[in-house]
């Protein structure tokens, strides 16, 4: 990556709309200028982005809370006065190590609102920023209000005074998601695909409009947290009064931290609870059809995970973003409803639903293994479940995920799994019964048939323990040198 040289010692030319990279070091600071600001420009938005290492932004070398942010993704608004053409900002960074940053100076006019300007959460007066928290289970991003844009001079307009159609209350808000690359972490990629985030017309045809939020609601977005997997998150205010916008100072995340040990990029999620509850449940169906063979019981637990995978594919599809699907009832209610219909319908043919569920949930655990080496977002058809049902406030988090080309290789050899196993069992089935004996069972019919039958060849065979001896003395004869046999004379002929 070339990053651009300073053209004086500290100090950083941009230009408005242009992207420039460039490195900070400790305990050296950076003073970025924009000159010959157009008379008609009202605010500007300046803008700083690293991958995971802080840098600060200030309007003056005194960093002060309500006039500086620290952060990844972070932006000052400058408020522009009657015949000011110049505006500076200082960037520094704490990191001991040197961090590589992608900046750009955004004006804007008096019709254009201003993001954050009715800002009563956070320090700064006027706060363009979004703010970004994740765990485990989702990822949420909050910002400020914007407020109607002012000329030069002017006062700005009242945030809270009157809610009628000339103020900041119609504005509405667009939340867009965009999805790096998968199982790319470099950042090279992530500061390049962030200049598709920054303007308005380049996020309206890069990402993806997840939902529009009013004045009303509140401003913050839930989603479902993609570990590993990077994502950028914009908003973008619109003036429908006027047809003007602005968008906020995007922001990213993979889910995870780059630096600490517990809970890095570099390692992948295991539910390993969840694994061995379901190996635990698996040896005691086992055990259930060898001991008692009991097969409606059985066929009904199978049944029932294939219909548990089926109902985990129709809310993994954009289904499962429906707002009514938010209400824990419904969504409950609904799956549960999928999931035992699967068994329901066939029940009376019990035959045909363990080959399904063979064929289907065999070539998942597929996909599922190869989620351990390549990542694919079709793990989260199940994961997503296991997280509604472990996290209360995961119903408001939207379930959007990636689908690039390992997605479409990873489903067709799914498909192709499925579909050839349960045709090659259906042909080998045929003609056959439609279910042995359990095995214990004919364990017992063979053991009685040997105690009364004298005659029978089997009735002679040693017991399992002598058997055993024997095998092992065969087995040490092979590595025994031959002894010699004595003296051995030549055939006279």
């Amino acid at each position: 990556m070339k990053y651009i040289q300073t053209v004086e010692a500290g100090l950083l030319e941009f230009s408005v709309g242009k992207f420039r990279y460039l490195e900070l070091k400790k305990p050296f600071p950076e003073e970025a200028i924009l000159r010959h600001i157009s008379s008609n420009v009202t605010f500007v938005i300046f803008q700083i982005h690293s991958q995971y290492q802080n840098t600060t932004i200030s309007f003056s070398e005194t960093l002060l809370p309500n006039a500086s942010e620290t952060g990844t993704d972070k932006g000052l608004v400058s408020i522009l006065r009657p015949e000011q053409s110049m505006c500076t900002w200082h960037l520094e960074t704490l990191d001991p190590e040197p961090v590589q940053n992608v900046a750009i100076p955004l004006s804007y006019s008096e019709s254009d609102p201003i993001p954050g300007g009715c800002n009563l959460e956070f320090d700064v007066d006027i706060d363009p920023n979004i703010y970004l928290e994740y765990n485990f289970f989702e990822t949420t991003i909050k910002f400020a209000p914007a407020n109607l844009g002012y000329a030069r001079g002017a006062d700005p307009p009242s945030c809270d005074v009157k809610m009628g159609p000339d103020s900041r209350w119609r504005l509405q808000y667009d939340v867009y998601q965009y999805f790096l690359p998968e199982n790319d972490l470099t950042e090279e990629v992530l500061l390049r695909h962030l200049q598709r985030m920054a303007e308005v017309p380049q996020v309206q045809a890069s990402a993806v409009k997840v939902v529009t939020l009013t004045a009303d609601d509140k401003t913050s977005v839930s989603f479902s947290s993609l570990r590993g997997q990077g994502v950028i998150y914009n908003v973008i205010v619109r003036d429908p009064f006027l047809n003007t916008s602005t968008a906020y100072v995007p922001t990213h995340t993979y889910a995870c931290s780059f630096e600490a040990e517990e809970g890095n990029c570099s390692s992948l999620v295991r539910l390993i609870v969840t694994a061995i509850a379901g190996s635990i449940g698996g040896i005691f169906l086992v055990a259930a059809w060898w001991r008692f063979g009991v097969l409606t019981l059985c066929m009904l637990c199978v049944g029932l995970v294939l219909g548990f995978l089926v109902a985990s594919v129709a809310f993994f599809t954009p289904l499962g973003n429906l707002k009514i699907f938010r209400v824990d009832a419904v969504f409950w209610v609904t799956f549960s409803c999928i999931a035992i219909f699967i068994p329901v319908v066939f029940m009376g043919c019990l035959r045909i639903l363990n080959i399904l569920s063979c064929g289907f949930i065999g070539s998942y655990s597929v996909v599922l293994a190869v989620d351990s080496y390549l990542y694919t977002s079709l793990s989260y058809i199940t994961l997503n479940i296991l997280r509604r049902a472990l996290h209360v406030d995961f119903r408001r988090a939207f379930v959007n995920v990636p689908f690039q080309t390992n997605d479409f290789i990873v489903l067709a050899v799914w498909g192709m799994l499925a579909v050839s196993g349960i045709t090659l069992q259906i042909r080998r089935e045929r003609g056959r019964p439609f279910f042995p004996p359990h095995p214990y069972k004919l364990w017992k019919r063979e053991r009685e048939r040997r105690v009364t039958n004298i005659l029978d060849p089997s009735y002679h065979i040693p017991p399992l323990r002598e058997r055993l001896f024997s095998r092992l003395a065969q087995i040490e004869g092979l590595f025994q040198k031959e002894q010699p046999a004595g003296e051995r004379t030549p055939l006279l002929l």
